[in-house]
């Protein structure tokens, strides 16, 4: 049987969820040179494959759990706070370490980014309405996005969650994202589909950071 591919596209049956605290952990961040295989434990039967890339960019995750030979990490695919554990020490895997660490305030409609624990800014944003919300817990930097048509931001921001509330939208997978936005008057409003829009500076910022980076997000 073929395997899915852990992608924000899909959907994973049989995958653990992330229940651990909403902190940063220990900032490491693993990149699969090529495709390996993700099981539901360690050891277990694989279950998905986690690709080289994701949405044109280097796929980075951040790791949350260890066991002896393998890794647990937070994947982009549905449903939300999927996690699987990989295998470590296959010479498959590039190690890397993120000091960055997004945090987002729904109920203040805030975004924090900080650097070795040292606040690097902070912004007031536009969160998600009350029936279409910004999925809390912790997620990650997915992607680099820069359309090419014009629209209403120069960037786009995937991360590694999606809607609860709805499965597509926009034609794609009702991926979370931080973007900006022309109209500064919907910041400190909860008004949007799900996603973060952010003032130009704050988006300036954010692309700066590592991908696998960790995002918290709070109510």
């Amino acid at each position: 049987m073929k395997l899915p591919e852990a992608t924000t596209f899909t959907n994973l049956k049989g995958i653990p969820q992330d229940t651990g605290p909403v902190t940063a952990g220990g900032g490491t961040v693993v990149h699969p040179k090529e495709s390996v295989t993700v099981s539901a434990t360690p050891g277990g039967d694989p279950v998905a494959l986690l690709p080289s890339t994701q949405l044109g960019s280097p796929t980075w995750v951040p790791v949350v759990e260890r066991k002896p030979g393998w890794l647990r990490v937070l994947l982009p695919s549905r449903p939300t706070k999927a996690t699987g554990w990989i295998a470590d020490g296959t010479g498959k895997l590039e190690t890397a370490h993120t000091s960055y660490v997004i945090k987002v305030d729904l109920s203040a409609r805030r975004l924090a980014l900080l650097k070795a624990g040292q606040v690097l800014g902070t912004w007031t944003v536009a969160v998600g309405a009350a029936k279409t919300p910004t999925p809390t817990g912790r997620t990650f930097m997915l992607a680099s996005l820069a359309p090419t048509k014009k629209t209403y931001s120069p960037l786009i921001l995937p991360v590694g969650t999606h809607s609860e509330t709805l499965d597509t939208y926009g034609g794609g997978p009702g991926t979370v994202a931080f973007h900006g936005w022309p109209d500064a008057s919907v910041f400190g409003q909860a008004v949007t589909h799900g996603c973060v829009r952010v003032p130009s500076d704050a988006l300036n910022q954010l692309a700066k950071v590592p991908l696998g980076s960790m995002v918290l997000v709070m109510n």
